[in-house]
């Protein structure tokens, strides 16, 4: 039930929470922009149409032009849950987001959060 209220949030509603982690911690639109292309697929052009409508979180990344294979080399602790022993799969892609963000904002350079 928790996951369907994640599920059902618009993306228009989490891009600024995104933003805002990384912006208070000394990062730009620019960096969070990227990991999330990066991540996803989508273009800039494509985040700032979808950041100003409707489409839901679900839909976000059921949608996604092209998820990142490299996105499995993720690993470690969002919200005290190891992302890649998360079982649910849209769940998992959502935490890969938060972890990329996270380390984001805690300074990691962005070759190293973005996985090659």
């Amino acid at each position: 039930m928790a996951n369907n209220r994640v599920y059902s949030m618009y993306f228009s509603k989490i891009y600024p929470l995104l933003l805002n982690k990384a912006v208070k911690k000394g990062r730009s639109q620019a960096e969070v922009d990227a990991i999330i292309c990066w991540l996803t697929g989508y273009t800039k052009e494509d985040l700032v149409s979808l950041a100003a409508g409707t489409v839901t979180y679900e839909e976000f990344f059921r949608k996604a032009p092209h998820l990142n294979e490299n996105r499995k080399k993720i690993k470690g602790k969002i919200c005290g849950v190891q992302v890649e022993e998360i079982e649910e799969p849209l769940m998992q892609e959502i935490r890969y987001l938060d972890k990329l963000i996270d380390e984001l904002a805690k300074g990691k350079a962005m070759d190293t959060i973005l996985r090659k």
